[in-house]
């Protein structure tokens, strides 16, 4: 069963953060499950349109990944983090 976990950051905005096992075939669907655990997310996570917003890096297996449609493994590890950016 895939894991989502979050990076700690998030918890600066939404409270606590708790990985989260989720029955899920797809990025989408183990975010969507994540985000019964923890509401509040979805908003920092996903834009107006159900997109991931810009500010938002998510990593599947260590690969960076930006389409929702993307298939996950049974033991696939999600991790979402804040987007880094500078100069």
């Amino acid at each position: 069963m895939p894991r989502v976990v979050f990076t700690p950051q998030l918890a600066r905005f939404v409270g606590p953060v708790d990985a989260v096992q989720a029955d899920a075939g797809t990025l989408g669907e183990a975010l969507a499950a994540a985000f019964e655990h923890h509401p509040r997310l979805r908003g920092y996570v996903l834009d107006d349109q159900g997109a991931l917003r810009a500010n938002v890096a998510v990593f599947v297996d260590g690969q960076r990944r930006t389409a929702l449609a993307d298939t996950l493994a049974p033991a696939s590890t999600v991790h979402v983090l804040q987007a880094l950016s500078g100069g």
